[in-house]
């Protein structure tokens, strides 16, 4: 049964061998994925997915990973990600405004 997993890079590794880590937040989870130009290593993941996945390091990003029957990534999703804490702290600045009006 394919699956998926919604979450954040918290941290990326660059090696000199080209190899690349990547490390996945979901769910109070961290998994690191990695890529290795060496294709007998088990869980590779592939290049240019984990390239794309390490390009939203830092920015409000959330990516999406799909996986196959056999637990191989087949396709990742990008998007835009809603942060709770921007939204509530909105919500209290309006009602701090609406404190601050005064009727004439």
């Amino acid at each position: 049964m394919s699956h998926s997993l919604f979450g954040q890079i918290l941290g990326v590794r660059k090696f000199v061998n080209q190899d690349i880590e990547v490390d996945f937040y979901h769910e109070d989870t961290t998994t690191t994925y990695r890529y290795s130009s060496d294709s007998s290593r088990l869980s590779n993941f592939p290049k240019d997915l984990i390239e794309t996945m390490a390009s939203t390091l830092a920015k409000d990003i959330c990516v999406e990973i799909f996986f196959d029957n056999d637990g191989n990534p087949t396709h990742i999703e990008l998007e835009e990600c809603d942060d709770e804490d921007d939204d509530f702290e909105d919500d209290e600045d309006s009602e701090d405004d609406e404190d601050y009006i005064k009727d004439d």
